[in-house]
């Protein structure tokens, strides 16, 4: 059963029992109502003929003969028998109407109730043992209420006319109702189902409102907008990965080919070997990259342990010295904050020192003067890590694309690297929550900003 069919039945049940509750209600309470109303006549008529009875004198039993007999109240089927000494001094009853069956029982239960009401078939009976005119009389009325069963009979007629319909209505209204609600759905089915790995271009409309089917439309489309960016990027890396490695392979080759086509010198062999020996180190060099950053694909292969970024930061200063004379990296710390909790962050503290370092050296190596510029400030729920240069400018369309792998800006093309370690820095940043932002212009130069969470988020 599909879902329009669904939600049409429920909505048919749901309409149903609503419809049924209140007629079910309104047949009850008219019938009570009915039922209260005629009992109060039959007392009436009972009160009414026994005071007569009382107050009349020898010719009591005709007078009331002739009253029954022309009366022309709404109780049907009537039958009065009245009781005086326990003895049956007066008794009436209808054209057809058939003779109460009056018991000792009978006169002993009302003596002891005073009152009583008896359902008999279709006829109700009022029994009551009280004092009428200072006489002690037992008055027997029954009636059939007729008028009023006529008018509950049509009213349960129009009920159950009022429920068929409404029934069949709301089957109608909540099979449009459904179809309409079910449409947008069929749509995004078939525009997902045109959806293919050669065609992640497509997306699905998702409306102008701000309902769940657009909200869903919207969620697929930004899963196939990260599916699309996620491929693009694979195929990139791929296809620069390929040629990054094929390049050192190819030298490698030709080197060797040119040197085993004749005798060398021993001087040459050497000039060979350390040219072979270069193309090899920049192929570990490559591989090496390659494989931290398959490491980093994924939060659950590292270990995160409390660290401090100052620490980091302090050991990364003598490291890129290290790596080459010319580079100069000053260091300045923000104000240091009494929580400890405020300086640190969950994290691998050598992959941390392998992102900072990573922007650090390529700080001081797109930079005119080698010159590089750290700074560590504290926020309650954040730390913040500065790097900046004097170097050339990024343009604004290039930001977002230096941390692709491999991808090599105009202002970087003339300097030896391979393109990925800031693709390396932004995988292990984000992998510790934090997030990093780049600006640069020719005032403030270019300034790369991590932000890490402190343990105080967490």
């Amino acid at each position: 059963m599909n879902i329009r069919f669904k939600i049409t039945l429920l909505f048919t049940l749901l309409v149903i029992g609503i419809l049924s509750l209140i007629s079910y209600s309104v047949y009850y309470f008219a019938e009570r109502s009915r039922q209260e109303v005629f009992r109060q006549r039959l007392r009436a008529g009972a009160n009414n003929r026994a005071n007569l009875f009382a107050i009349l004198g020898d010719n009591k039993i005709d007078v009331l003969q002739k009253i029954d007999s022309s009366s022309t109240t709404q109780v049907g089927q009537r039958g009065l028998v009245i009781y005086e000494n326990d003895q049956a001094a007066y008794e009436f009853y209808g054209k057809d109407v058939k003779r109460l069956v009056i018991t000792p029982q009978m006169i002993a239960d009302v003596k002891v109730n005073k009152v009583r009401f008896i359902k008999d078939g279709d006829a109700d009976l009022y029994i009551a043992y009280q004092d009428y005119n200072n006489k002690k009389l037992i008055v027997f009325y029954m009636g059939v209420d007729e008028d009023g069963k006529r008018r509950i009979a049509d009213l349960k007629g129009i009920l159950l006319s009022s429920l068929l319909a409404g029934v069949i209505i709301t089957i109608i209204v909540g099979y449009i109702f459904s179809t309409q609600l079910v449409r947008p759905i069929n749509r995004i089915i078939k525009e997902v189902n045109e959806v293919s790995f050669n065609n992640l271009s497509e997306r699905i409309y998702g409306g102008d409102g701000q309902d769940e089917l657009s909200r869903l439309a919207n969620t697929f489309n930004n899963l196939l907008n990260r599916l699309q960016e996620s491929i693009s990027i694979q195929k990139r890396f791929i296809s620069n990965a390929s040629h990054e490695l094929s390049t050192p392979l190819t030298s490698i080759s030709s080197q060797l080919q040119v040197t085993l086509y004749k005798e060398r010198s021993t001087e040459e062999y050497h000039t060979v070997l350390y040219s072979i020996q270069e193309d090899v180190e920049q192929m570990r060099q490559l591989t090496k990259s390659l494989l931290e950053i398959a490491k980093t694909g994924y939060e659950g292969g590292i270990e995160l342990t409390e660290v401090r970024i100052d620490e980091i930061m302090l050991k990364i200063t003598g490291d890129v010295k290290k790596i080459n004379a010319a580079y100069n990296v000053e260091l300045e710390f923000g104000e240091f904050p009494d929580d400890d909790k405020s300086c640190l962050t969950y994290g691998n503290p050598d992959l941390l020192y392998s992102a900072i370092k990573n922007i650090t050296e390529n700080a001081c190596k797109y930079s005119e003067d080698k010159h590089a510029f750290l700074s560590l400030t504290f926020s309650n729920k954040e730390i913040i890590c500065e790097i900046k240069n004097n170097g050339k400018v990024i343009a604004p369309e290039e930001i977002e694309s230096i941390f692709h792998p491999f991808y090599r800006g105009t202002t970087s093309a003339e300097t030896k690297g391979f393109g990925l370690g800031l693709a390396l820095s932004q995988r292990i940043v984000a992998l510790h929550k934090g997030r990093v932002k780049v600006q640069s212009d020719k005032v403030n130069g270019t300034v790369f900003t991590i932000t890490f969470p402190s343990l105080n988020t967490y």
